[in-house]
């Protein structure tokens, strides 16, 4: 199957990409870190305002969705920009939120998050939440119940320094019993994969870019045949991981989309060692915009289900077809 995105879906990836570039998200990212997060919340609105969140939200409540191609369009272009905050987060909540039973909790709660007055996290079995300093929608899934917390602890560090976890404290607004957890699941891995692949394509972009003015021996480091393969790894890793990641948009079942996570992810993770060892000792350095993406792959490759159970979660899938 060939899979190519059609007009409109580019001029919406085109569109994104110049609203991005023009918002110098490198700075936004590190005053997100240092808990100064007034850029990134503009931002953030900007961002909605784009459509991007009323993607994953049907137009009963205020979305125009469920879309997942076009929102797998739109995160890759969030990761290629480092856009920071809990992007898949709101769009799992919004996702989990729009199929409870009780419509009220999704009245209240899914127009914010579409306009992007409000962002939301979400936490499985008492885990950290992405930004819960600073998401104004906060979800603990807790023995099979969900509920609304009343806020958070303490922020603890991370590798990745624009993702501030914290801890959701306990209790809260119950807003189901036995909700969907899966289904939050499934739309979380495919906005981390969607985000992998596009932090892995900015990552070989910019280490071309390197290679190209830096010279040893009076030649561009590029031109030597062992950095050649190296690049041409990670281009072949990433172009293999883009089908998968829109193959399981196209069908949402949990073991394609866990497919899909885990092969982005791998790719993104290989092309930042990548990027890290042909930029040499600079590529460690936090001053160095490149230490966005590579910490950012970092995290992408394990949140939401690392490689192990993504890769159980695709033979369950297969086992069950048979």
């Amino acid at each position: 199957m060939r899979l190519l995105l059609d007009t409109e879906q580019r001029a919406f990836a085109d569109s994104l990409d110049a609203m991005l570039t023009a918002a110098d998200t490198p700075s936004v990212v590190r005053e997100w870190s240092r808990g100064a997060p007034a850029r990134g919340r503009a931002l953030w609105s900007r961002v909605a305002g784009a459509g991007v969140f009323a993607l994953a939200v049907p137009p009963a409540h205020t979305g125009v969705g469920p879309l997942p191609v076009e929102l797998a369009v739109a995160f890759v272009e969030l990761g290629r920009h480092a856009v920071p905050g809990p992007l898949a987060e709101t769009v799992a909540a919004a996702a989990l939120l729009a199929k409870l039973a009780d419509p009220g909790p999704a009245g209240r709660l899914l127009p914010a998050l579409v306009a992007g007055e409000a962002s939301a996290t979400l936490a499985l079995d008492g885990a950290y939440a992405p930004d819960g300093d600073t998401a104004a929608v906060r979800l603990a899934l807790t023995a099979g119940e969900l509920r609304l917390a009343p806020g958070h602890g303490p922020v603890r560090g991370c590798l990745d320094p624009a993702r501030r976890l914290t801890p959701l404290t306990a209790g809260g607004e119950l807003l189901c019993c036995a909700p969907p957890v899966e289904l939050a699941v499934t739309w979380a891995r495919l906005a981390t994969a969607a985000q992998a692949l596009g932090v892995g394509l900015a990552l070989l972009d910019r280490t071309v870019a390197h290679v190209r003015r830096r010279t040893q021996f009076g030649v561009p480091v590029g031109s030597f045949q062992a950095v050649k393969h190296r690049l041409a790894d990670a281009r072949t890793a990433l172009d293999f991981a883009r089908p998968l990641l829109f193959g399981a948009a196209l069908t949402m079942a949990p073991a394609d989309v866990a497919a899909a996570k885990v092969t982005a992810c791998e790719a993104a993770y290989a092309t930042a060692r990548t990027a890290l060892q042909l930029h040499g000792a600079i590529g460690y350095t936090a001053e160095y915009d490149l230490s966005l993406w590579l910490t950012r792959a970092r995290v992408l490759r394990t949140a939401w289900g690392g490689p192990a159970a993504c890769r159980t979660a695709v033979l369950e899938g297969r086992a069950a077809r048979r």
